[in-house]
């Protein structure tokens, strides 16, 4: 319903390598503590096993991870959006799920995957996008390497959201632009753009500096996590948001394009 909040939490760990059990014992320690403070939890980017081209330790669907996933959203009556690496049929996907409390799930696959570190050659590239209706809000998740490219972003008719979600695994030498990047997903689409980074270094040496961050629909920070480990949370409003929009309703001179999924 519009005017209404929405409560998000996010985790910032440093992921152990390849090692879900590990990932899952330790976002289970917040979540008994924290896990009734937020009605969307986001997960980093491959949150059980590190950005890996270890193709072979994908799990089948519905895997372990997915159905820990399940079991957290039942327990907390909460959303969770995280990406896992996963096996469908011959081909393995980096797929981010979004479950719900009653155990059922949807997902997006990424669709840009990072050539520079041969993802393209170990994952299959997804071809559509994914919108979620939650408590009254539109929720779109999308996938690290995604952030560069703002067609495949852009709020339009069909994918009109209110919050854009990126779950990532981005790394400290290209930290500026993971800052500047979310910041104009924000302004350009007139949206709550949370990213949700890992920090630490994994097992191939790249270094990753956290930032996991909220900006609102003006390009404004509300909250970044900095270099910290933990849970972060943070309170929007649909009522600001729809004024604004209402105010300064730059979208409705956007430009039109058609879209991978749009074509035959």
């Amino acid at each position: 319903m519009a005017g209404s909040t929405l409560r998000v939490g996010w985790f910032q760990l440093d992921l152990a390598w390849e090692a879900p059990t590990l990932n899952a014992v330790r976002i289970e320690r917040w979540l008994s503590e924290y896990g009734s403070e937020a009605e969307v939890w986001v997960l980093p980017e491959m949150w059980s096993t590190g950005f890996s081209m270890n193709t072979q330790i994908a799990e089948e669907e519905p895997g372990p991870s997915l159905r820990l996933m399940q079991a957290w959203a039942a327990t907390y009556q909460a959303l969770f959006i995280g990406s896992l690496m996963v096996r469908v049929g011959g081909s393995t996907r980096n797929r981010a799920y979004t479950v719900f409390p009653d155990g059922g799930y949807k997902f997006y696959d990424k669709r840009h995957l990072f050539r520079m570190a041969e993802e393209h050659h170990w994952y299959t590239a997804g071809k559509e996008q994914l919108l979620i209706e939650w408590r009254g809000w539109y929720i779109a998740p999308l996938i690290c390497y995604d952030l560069r490219f703002p067609v495949w972003s852009r709020r339009t008719s069909k994918y009109a959201y209110d919050l854009l979600i990126y779950v990532s695994n981005w790394p400290a030498v290209r930290h500026a632009h993971w800052e500047s990047l979310l910041r104009a997903r924000a302004i350009e689409n007139q949206a709550y753009v949370l990213g949700v980074n890992r920090i630490g270094e994994d097992a191939t040496g790249h270094s990753y500096l956290g930032g996991s961050a909220l900006y609102d629909f003006q390009g404004r920070e509300c909250l970044n996590a900095g270099t910290a480990e933990g849970v972060f949370f943070y309170t929007l409003s649909q009522t600001e948001l729809y004024a604004y929009r209402e105010k300064f309703p730059a979208w409705q001179d956007a430009d039109t394009f058609v879209l991978l999924s749009d074509l035959s």
